[in-house]
């Protein structure tokens, strides 16, 4: 498998697992393609970009690179890790 198609398949599976997930979160939904393209998959890509987001950002937290406090209504607040002298 060359890398472009690699880069077809993958798309692929990275649109059909958005759609899916999109109908567990609303089994009711249906719409045309234009609408799941509108509607749908930016919605789905940016909660799978905030969840892999969130992924990384403990890991750096895990290594110490970063450091996390907790504001008042719970969010998390991230930022570089002070060296102590």
């Amino acid at each position: 498998m060359t890398s472009s198609d690699c880069d077809k398949s993958c798309g692929e599976f990275e649109i059909a697992d958005a759609v899916l997930a999109y109908l567990e979160r609303h089994p009711q939904a249906a719409d045309t393609l234009a609408g799941i393209a509108s509607w749908w998959l930016p919605q789905q890509r940016y909660i799978t970009a905030e969840a892999r987001i969130e992924s990384v950002l403990q890991q750096l937290v895990s290594q110490g690179a970063l450091q996390i406090r907790r504001l008042p209504n719970g969010d998390a607040l991230y930022a570089r890790t002070v060296e102590r002298h």
